[in-house]
């Protein structure tokens, strides 16, 4: 029997995010072997597994290569005692169970506003995560609003959001919510995320970035060959219009 339109893109939504899940596992795996340090991801990974060298070390790659670009993205301009007065973005598509806001946090290097969006349904889990623990909450504020069911975490310099990412005319109204400045300075974050969609709905959300920000920095990373896994695909772009 034929499947319908519909119960294609339910099934496609599903399949992308049980890799958010099997992504966490293997984060926790090369945080538990010593490759990279991350507080808070074992908090969102329910059965730890144990990954092989080949993957830890893949993560490792991911994790560095991204921290090292932003990094630099958030240090730019930055005085004698490393300060920058200039308010920076970060917008996260596909966040998933992302910890990075949290790592920032600790490291003294939080953005004046991060913005993860995701499927309602995996930013509804992370949302209930995050009501739950004293750990998460206590870096969001005491005037913090979290909504499990409708799958939101809304602070002053934090927003989770859902969202499909194919509906870009839903994209503005997503970043008016989320109080996202489209003349300052802003790094968008596409892990794993576009080779998901179809072309077109790719081409239209980098379409989309490019129009709506001004000055932007977009790092890209993503599978070159579907088949094997263990190729990736690292792309760092910055553009400015207007």
């Amino acid at each position: 029997m034929a499947t319908t339109p519909v119960a294609d893109s339910r099934s496609n939504r599903a399949a992308v995010q049980a890799t958010n899940d099997d992504a966490s596992a293997s984060k926790l795996s090369c945080v538990k072997k010593g490759y990279m340090k991350d507080d808070y991801i074992y908090l969102f990974v329910r059965r730890p597994v144990r990954r092989s060298p080949i993957i830890n070390r893949g993560y490792f790659a991911r994790w560095a290569a991204l921290r090292k670009l932003l990094f630099q993205f958030l240090d730019y301009d930055s005085n004698i005692e490393g300060k920058c007065d200039t308010k920076k973005q970060i917008l996260s598509f596909g966040a998933g169970f992302d910890t990075m806001y949290f790592q920032l946090q600790d490291e003294g290097k939080a953005p004046f506003l991060y913005v993860e969006l995701d499927f309602k349904e995996v930013t509804s889990k992370k949302a209930a995560i995050i009501e739950t623990s004293s750990q998460l909450r206590e870096k969001l504020g005491a005037t913090a609003s979290i909504s499990p069911e409708n799958g939101e975490v809304l602070s002053d310099h934090y927003k989770l959001l859902s969202v499909d990412l194919r509906d870009t005319q839903k994209l503005d109204d997503i970043i008016a919510l989320a109080g996202l400045n489209p003349s300052l300075p802003t790094f968008i974050i596409a892990e794993c995320v576009l080779i998901y969609l179809d072309p077109e709905s790719t081409r239209g959300i980098v379409s989309w970035a490019s129009k709506t920000f001004s000055t932007a920095a977009f790092f890209l990373y993503e599978q070159v060959l579907n088949l094997l896994k263990a190729n990736r695909l690292i792309f760092f772009s910055t553009y400015t219009s207007g």
